[in-house]
């Protein structure tokens, strides 16, 4: 009875040991305490109590001390390997299966391990728990079977240690033996099976992930028909960062000791073999290797080569070290929508010009990012409606119950001499935030691995806080994130917990692909599911732009965000970062989701547009406002309508009510501008005129009337539009008199014009741009007015 009770003892502590249960010359340690306690039985009269107990404690602890004076040795069985039986005692009977069976059982019942519950902000994507039943391979065998547990379930990860040294271990292997072996490594990013006499082949592609910069590792798991039930194929692709879009076919060039090898070759390659390794991209890698390195280049230099590899490895070095000196680290893919500028129209065979509003001010902010980097500026980011609305210009309350005040403004073109412009104006009812209703938002946010950069997920932490302080107790903020694919990382809670928000924001880290349509699906359902009647429902989305899984390409989204927007919940697009930035998407989704886009490049303009413009950027009071005017002939020969290229509409769309238009919100302005050519004026921008024999041609009985302007718009939870109207007066103002607002907006839209490069100006000189943005900068409270002068002072100092 007292052996069995020593038994127990032994093996709980060898159980709790992080060492193996079986040292080498276990068996004759064994059999030596076995003989002492049975010496003990025949003098148990004679012998004290304590003493057998002293006599297993010291013969534990000297071959304890034995087995570490030996560490190196005995190490080797840390290794998961098949090994022949060597112990003295022969095979394991049925007993000792049984009584190993309990040990495991107690063991994995004692640790908790199953994990029901995916937590996406501590892995690139929600964990993987395998439930399966253990099924043998009967192609593999040992000599000393182990029945394994029903089911094998992964864990989260764990520190371990060992007398060698301290690691996170990023995955959970759990072995069993029966007659065939599985491994299951299972991690946040991967899940590789294999069996034990073959080594994984993505073992070189592990070694990279984190180690070398600019390489992401991306695997999935899929069931393969090659392979034995029950196992589970993995197909890893290593990208290089930055290099190009997540695709199959993006695949990187791989060079073994100078040599250019297959992705096979390098997949089977000994990681512990590996001495160095270089990643190329863009420029470097071509100028080295070709058009064939355009996705990127793996060099690898390999341990213990001959002197004569290694001289002709010098020169490669050499020279991958000149390319890297000479070549930027980041290579541009940004992404931008190409349009053609708006033609002018011949007032007599088309009067009519329609347009939705915009109330985006992305461009703008992205413009000032690529100018103050010293970068050159792409005239497809240049829009210029964006760049005249990012101000804000002093027009008068609507009255009347009207949500908006109409002011429209004539005067001289500053870029066309004998040329005029058209100001129209609209100003948003400004609601005080007590009387704002209830918001429910939903922050969807981008962690994948695109966004682990200081101007990326940082910056958007830092900006969502600033959007916290402006909300009220009754405002409800869930959170979603989306990579590999998307969960939810806060249910909709009230403004008033702000730490337990903020502390949900803080945990959020980047890594993995980019599932942005997943994302928007969940956000929504999210957002719909929490919807408050007559409230402000909003998802707010916040990224680079850089979708590459499931639903990404451009018409997908359009057409994925038109569907989800006859929910009634709206949407603000906020971009972030740089290289890689994909401003047409986030502007198709803000385009067609009833919703607006701004981009954040620091906290100025974090500030700016979700604390000081919080209300106009988050609560609607109109949507789909369109505008729409009619020149009279008498007075304009021609005319064209200023940017908005993006938002013109046909003319019938006007009073169709299933077409979607703009929102404006709260105190928010609207500017929109039309360069006209007067009657009798000749100007070699006027389009050719057809002799058409049935238009009339003569339209005189109007008297001063210049145009009519229509607008139409809905309430912000209505179906049906309404109409008001203005006509506008012929005046012969010149621009040395015009207001301020005036001034400024015309010197905004042409420094837009002279980025963009256009055809149809004649004056392009930034010292006129300036001096005019000078008169019009007025009291300019906040400093903009003042910062797009310093910015076009910056624009001409690298023009120069």
């Amino acid at each position: 009875m007292e052996n069995n009770h020593i038994d127990q003892q032994f093996n709980e502590a060898s159980r709790l040991s992080e060492e193996p249960a079986v040292f080498p010359g276990f068996e004759k340690v064994w059999e030596k305490i076995e003989e002492k306690l049975d010496k003990k039985e025949e003098k148990k009269r004679m012998i004290p109590l304590w003493l057998p107990y002293g006599i297993a404690a010291s013969l534990v602890i000297g071959m304890g001390a034995f087995y570490f004076m030996n560490k190196k040795e005995s190490a080797e069985l840390l290794k998961p390997v098949i090994a022949e039986n060597t112990t003295s005692r022969g095979p394991i009977t049925e007993s000792d299966i049984a009584k190993i069976d309990r040990t495991i059982k107690e063991n994995i019942r004692k640790e908790e391990l199953p994990v029901t519950v995916p937590n996406p902000i501590a892995h690139q994507s929600p964990p993987v728990v395998i439930t399966e039943p253990y099924k043998p391979y009967p192609t593999c065998s040992l000599p000393r079977p182990i029945e394994a547990p029903d089911r094998i379930v992964s864990s989260v990860p764990r520190i371990y240690k060992d007398t060698l040294q301290t690691k996170q271990i990023e995955e959970v292997v759990v072995m069993g033996y029966s007659k065939g072996i599985k491994r299951k490594e299972v991690s946040a990013s991967n899940t590789i099976t294999s069996t034990v006499s073959n080594v994984p082949q993505s073992a070189t592609y592990s070694s990279l992930q984190g180690s070398v910069a600019g390489v992401r590792i991306n695997g999935s798991g899929n069931q393969g028909s090659n392979i034995a039930p029950g196992y589970i194929n993995i197909k890893n692709q290593l990208v290089i960062r930055g290099a190009a879009s997540v695709k199959p076919e993006n695949k990187a060039l791989f060079v073994l000791n100078g040599i250019v090898r297959s992705e096979e070759e390098f997949r089977k390659l000994d990681p512990n073999k590996i001495e160095n390794i270089n990643v190329l991209k863009g420029n470097s890698a071509t100028a080295i290797y070709g058009s064939k390195a355009a996705n990127g280049v793996i060099v690898v230099t390999t341990k213990d080569l001959s002197r004569r590899e290694r001289k002709k490895l010098k020169k490669l070095q050499e020279e991958i070290s000149k390319q890297k000196q000479i070549t930027p680290v980041t290579q541009n893919n940004e992404s931008y929508d190409a349009f053609v500028e708006n033609p002018f129209e011949l007032t007599q065979n088309q009067p009519l010009s329609t347009f939705s509003i915009d109330v985006d001010n992305a461009s703008y902010s992205n413009v000032r990012r690529m100018i103050n980097n010293g970068q050159a500026v792409d005239k497809n980011a240049v829009r210029i409606e964006e760049m005249v609305n990012y101000f804000k210009y002093d027009y008068p309350q609507p009255k009347n119950g009207d949500p908006f005040s109409i002011n429209t403004e004539y005067s001289d073109s500053p870029w066309n001499p004998d040329h005029k412009l058209l100001k129209i104006g609209l100003q948003g009812k400004n609601i005080p935030m007590d009387n704002l209703p209830a918001s429910n938002l939903v922050f969807l946010i981008d962690v994948s691995g695109s966004m682990n950069e200081e101007n990326k997920l940082p910056l958007l932490k830092s900006s969502f806080k600033v959007l916290l302080n402006q909300l009220r107790p009754k405002d409800k903020v869930g959170i979603v994130v989306y990579a590999g694919s998307a969960g939810m990382v806060l249910p909709p809670t009230s403004a008033a917990e702000k730490d337990k928000i903020t502390e949900a924001l803080d945990r959020l880290q980047a890594g993995g692909s980019t599932a942005g349509g997943a994302g928007i699906e969940l956000a929504y359902k999210l957002a719909t599911e929490n919807f408050v009647k007559d409230g402000n429902n909003r998802v707010i989305i916040a990224t680079d732009g850089d979708f590459n899984v499931g639903t990404s390409s451009t018409s997908d989204l359009k057409t994925l965000i038109e569907d989800k927007r006859k929910s009634g919940v709206f949407l603000t697009c906020l971009g972030f970062g740089m290289g890689n930035y994909k401003d047409n998407t986030l502007e198709t989704l803000a385009d067609k989701g009833n919703g607006n886009y701004a981009y954040i490049d620091n906290m100025q303009e974090a500030h700016k547009f979700l604390g000081k413009e919080f209300a106009g950027s988050m609560y609607a009071i109109a949507k789909d406002v369109k505008i729409q005017i009619e020149f009279n002939p008498e007075y304009v020969h021609s005319y064209r309508l200023i940017g908005y290229e993006n938002r013109k509409l046909k003319n019938e769309d006007f009073t169709n009510d299933k077409i979607d238009a703009g929102e404006l919100g709260s105190g928010h302005t609207v500017t929109a501008l039309y360069e006209v050519i007067p009657a009798g004026i000749q100007s070699k921008f006027t389009p050719k005129e057809s002799n058409l024999k049935y238009t009339r041609n003569s339209s005189k009985g109007f008297g001063e009337e210049l145009a009519t302007i229509k607008f139409r718009y809905k309430k912000p939870d209505g179906d049906t539009s309404r109409e008001i109207s203005q006509v506008v007066k012929n005046a012969d103002s010149r621009i040395s008199s015009s207001s301020p607002d005036f001034k400024f907006a015309s010197s905004v839209a042409w420094f837009g014009l002279v980025l963009r490069n256009s055809e149809l100006i004649t004056r392009k000189d930034l010292s006129g741009i300036e001096n005019l943005a000078r008169q019009g900068k007025s009291k300019d409270e906040e400093g903009y007015r003042s910062e797009f002068i310093r910015l076009i002072e910056s624009y001409k100092t690298i023009q120069k």
